[in-house]
């Protein structure tokens, strides 16, 4: 997912020395209470995912009773606690979006009540580079219902020190349940082929061009995409980073409309203007279709340009998992969630992200469960070691040695433009396809 995160190693240190130094006081905790928390952008054009998501965290909670019942596999002694969730906003108003200095504080407000077991965050995965080592020195179970960059967990994928400079005791404390950005990318370039066969069919190359935001999310992904196409038969015209703060892309535009890509692919969010670059694609007269990843898949994308734009070209998003549109079709516990989720909210969750939220929240209460005490190593290592497919809303859920999901379901979806009712036209993304190696 997201990643607004381009400062360099050394300097994210500093942040992190003066982040741990603050406020070393102990508190004595509650015996108790359980508390959970969670770090996601609740300010900025992100809250309407990250709505969704808190929604299905506390469903996941108040299915739970707001309890829980623990009995210590050493002592036998079974104790029950109240959950207590707080959903802090790693994002400022100011600056839209998350902030270093946000998720920091956050971080630490976590690290130092002794009540609080799991953090489950972040959204954007350039915050959990700032938060992952502050909580993995506290040995406390981080659970992400976002994070997809595969450098956060996977050696030789990012940097020379990436991912053991977010692990400084050496413990692994961090999980996510949603598949990475080395599978999305491949199922991206895939899918491409798939769409352009009948052109390879006649003979005729299928050409892209790439562009990038400069974060290491969107260019991660963007260069796995142009590192992969050759291995599915696509020639790369090109490939350019834009600044993200730059309000109109339409020479970038008119420049690409001159090699007559059959595809543009944006290694972006949202956030980052995924929404701009297709306006600008279409404005200057290109109707070739544009493909990004799931920091794309969202409402507030479809939101951002006209019907008319959308009904002139197309815009794809890859997605890792099922759509809720999907998810309420298949039997079990993704559709009895989506019931859930509308009776309790009055309404079906609106973004897709709201699943993992949920599954995050059920996660986090298993790993309590089979920790069987109120002692965050005991709880990481019982994430880590003792969660086997376990029944989760969005399919099996176990985890690798590295925290990473072995759930590898992805989905295909469009823009769409749909009339309702009243006669308004509105834009919205609708599944096209499971997507699968």
């Amino acid at each position: 997912m997201p990643i607004r995160f381009s400062i360099p190693l050394a300097t994210l240190g500093l942040f992190l020395v003066i982040g741990l130094a603050a406020g070393r006081r102990e508190s004595i905790g509650d015996d108790k209470v359980i508390k959970i928390v969670s770090s996601l952008p609740r300010s900025g054009s992100a809250r309407g995912q990250t709505d969704t998501i808190v929604n299905g965290i506390k469903l996941a909670f108040q299915e739970a009773g707001g309890e829980i019942e623990l009995t210590d596999p050493d002592t036998k002694v079974t104790t029950r606690y109240k959950i207590e969730y707080a959903d802090l906003d790693d994002a400022t108003a100011a600056a839209g979006q998350w902030t270093i200095e946000q998720e920091i504080a956050n971080a630490n407000q976590a690290r130092m009540d002794p009540d609080v077991m799991a953090y489950i965050g972040t959204y954007n995965s350039g915050a959990a580079k700032v938060s992952m080592p502050i909580l993995n020195r506290a040995h406390m179970l981080m659970v992400s219902p976002a994070n997809t960059a595969e450098r956060l967990t996977k050696p030789m994928t990012g940097e020379r020190h990436e991912p053991d400079c977010y692990r400084p005791t050496k413990l692994v404390n961090y999980i996510r349940v949603v598949p990475t950005d080395d599978l999305q990318s491949e199922l991206s370039v895939k899918w491409i082929a798939e769409l352009f066969a009948e052109k390879k069919k006649k003979g005729r190359g299928v050409q892209i061009y790439i562009i990038d935001d400069s974060q290491t999310y969107g260019q991660g992904i963007a260069n796995n995409v142009e590192k992969l196409s050759k291995k599915y038969g696509i020639e790369v015209l090109g490939h350019q980073s834009i600044d993200d703060k730059s309000q109109e892309f339409s020479s970038l535009m008119t420049t690409i409309k001159g090699l007559a890509p059959d595809l543009i692919y944006f290694g972006g969010t949202t956030q980052s203007k995924a929404g701009q670059l297709f306006k600008d694609m279409v404005k200057v007269g290109m109707v070739c279709p544009m493909m990004g990843p799931d920091g794309c898949f969202e409402q507030a994308m479809a939101d951002s340009a006209s019907a008319d734009t959308f009904e002139k070209a197309k815009f794809y998003a890859t997605f890792g998992g099922l759509p809720i549109d999907a998810l309420k079709k298949i039997p079990g516990r993704g559709a009895t969630f989506v019931r859930s989720y509308a009776d309790t909210y009055g309404k079906e969750p609106g973004e897709a992200y709201a699943a993992y939220g949920y599954e995050c929240g059920l996660v986090v209460l298993e790993a309590l469960k089979q920790a069987g005490k109120k002692d965050r190593d005991a709880i990481r290592i019982a994430a880590l070691t003792k969660i086997k497919n376990f029944p989760g809303a969005t399919g099996p859920v176990s985890f690798d040695e590295q925290g990473d999901t072995t759930n590898q379901t992805m989905s295909g979806n469009v823009v769409v433009v749909k009339t309702n009712e009243k006669g308004e036209r509105k834009a919205e993304f609708e599944f096209v396809k499971p997507l699968k190696k």
